[in-house]
């Protein structure tokens, strides 16, 4: 049977997240594109440049997928809660938590259709 206390209702009643949520996924969102963005750098250097053969070029593309990694895992860490709560969540925080993880997957589709068209 359903329940009909929830009927007309658009989330829970009373019901809001944990203090500090609101800055936690602010601060790994933020932090997340901050990772994304000191990523580009390396790469460009690590993929950029094939004639030049050193430890620069070495080192950089490392860098470049650490860098990256800790992003992706950062977006994760701000999309898990922002979905659990995104009812209670006003809308910008709910943006601010979902779109880094969806930037990058939207990266990495088409890169992935771009792979395969080629």
């Amino acid at each position: 049977m359903a329940d009909t206390s929830r009927q007309g209702e658009p989330g829970r009643p009373g019901w809001t997240p944990p203090l500090g949520t609101h800055e936690r996924i602010r601060n790994r969102a933020i932090w997340a594109v901050a990772f994304f963005t000191a990523s580009v750098l390396p790469a460009i250097v690590g993929m950029g440049i094939p004639d030049v053969k050193g430890e620069g070029v070495e080192v950089a593309l490392p860098i470049a997928f650490a860098l990256w990694a800790i992003g992706a895992l950062l977006s994760l860490a701000a999309a898990l809660p922002t979905l659990r709560y995104w009812e209670a969540l006003p809308t910008q925080i709910r943006l601010l938590g979902a779109l880094p993880l969806l930037t990058v997957s939207l990266f990495l589709s088409a890169v992935l259709i771009g792979s395969l068209l080629v």
